[in-house]
């Protein structure tokens, strides 16, 4: 039996000296020591070792396991220190190389327009109001004086819901939401989405923005509409920007204009971007109609205002000169990276 243990133990030492990986090393210590190792099978021997002889083997037994746990813990440790030199030299960092840039995200040039307009606006003493998109009738097209039989409420042009909600077709019914508070005056803008039942196309989306302005107090006139307006496009688009307004009509206001801006690209003398022209057309304008006042409860014989509607991608589109509305909505990061 001594002889068989000194034979288990040299063996066991020199497989556990030879070892080369941990995995190895696992495998040496489960054939030796495992249930059904090699010492486990010479315990199991016992039996049939003399009772006088019993002790002195059992100490031989435990002798033998110490020193082949002794020598799986040194070889293990070894081979650890081992392999995380090895992980540390292939891991290596080079302190002297430029660090990964990080990617950021990007604003959308609807979202860089719509802050300039805001800066501006704010600057002028605007406070910016926001409303729901899903709109009753009533606030999307009666009190803006549109009666039930105009063009404009054509299932070709509104999204409806039902017969009394739509889809926001402009925000300027959140003009008229402010306008029943009755607080006066009011000096307001309205950033929103607005839907309108239109062909997709480089210059036409069914959603897009709008920034809808309002202004109401006591003795506001048609200049005052100009001053500000022109105001706005010189900071918009430099300081030797010039405005010029053409008549038009919209129902809730009277009069009605439609404003132009120098071309920023040619400076006025014509080009691809103004079509010769020398304008651009930005936004429509106007005087309040009583009508709309008086349905909002402000007495148009006391109060005056006007308001205004910008399409905010044409500013996207004018300002950095994309030809294609398109690729607004396609949320392309090499688009994107340019803003």
């Amino acid at each position: 039996m001594k002889e068989k243990l000194q034979k288990i133990r040299e063996e066991a030492l020199e497989r556990i000296q030879n070892s080369d990986n941990l995995d190895k090393l696992n495998e040496i210590k489960v054939s030796i020591l495992g249930k059904k190792g090699a010492l486990t099978e010479v315990l199991k021997g016992m039996k049939d070792v003399a009772a006088e002889d019993r002790p002195k083997v059992g100490q031989l037994v435990n002798d033998t396991r110490a020193a082949i746990e002794e020598k799986l813990e040194e070889v293990k440790k070894t081979l650890a220190d081992k392999m995380r030199e090895e992980k540390m030299k292939a891991e290596v960092i080079d302190v002297t190389l430029p660090a990964k840039k990080n990617n950021v995200g990007h604003r959308h040039p609807n979202t860089i327009a719509l802050e300039e307009l805001e800066r501006i606006f704010i600057g002028m003493g605007y406070e910016v109001v926001e409303g729901p998109e899903v709109e009753y009738d009533y606030y999307n097209f009666e009190a803006l004086n549109i009666p039930a039989n105009h063009p404009a409420k054509d299932e070709q042009d509104t999204f409806y819901i039902n017969d009394k909600i739509v889809l926001r077709t402009q925000t300027s019914p959140v003009q008229v939401r402010v306008m029943e508070k009755g607080k006066l005056p009011i000096r307001m803008i309205a950033p929103g989405r607005v839907f309108r039942s239109d062909e997709v196309d480089a210059t036409h989306s069914p959603s897009f923005h709008q920034v809808e302005g309002l202004v109401i107090d006591k003795n506001i006139t048609f200049s005052d509409l100009k001053g500000t307006l022109a105001q706005f496009a010189k900071e918009l688009f430099g300081e030797d920007t010039k405005v010029k307004f053409r008549p038009h009509h919209f129902p809730f206001t009277e009069p009605s204009a439609e404003m132009d801006v120098t071309c920023f690209k040619c400076k006025g003398k014509g080009c691809r971007m103004c079509k010769g022209s020398g304008w651009i057309e930005i936004l429509g304008c106007g005087m309040v109609h009583p009508r709309v006042l008086r349905m909002s409860g402000i007495d148009p014989e006391e109060y005056t205002g006007f308001a205004f509607g910008i399409g905010l991608e044409r500013i996207a589109l004018l300002k950095y000169e994309i030809d294609d509305m398109r690729l607004l909505y396609e949320n392309d990061v090499r688009f994107l990276k340019q803003f």
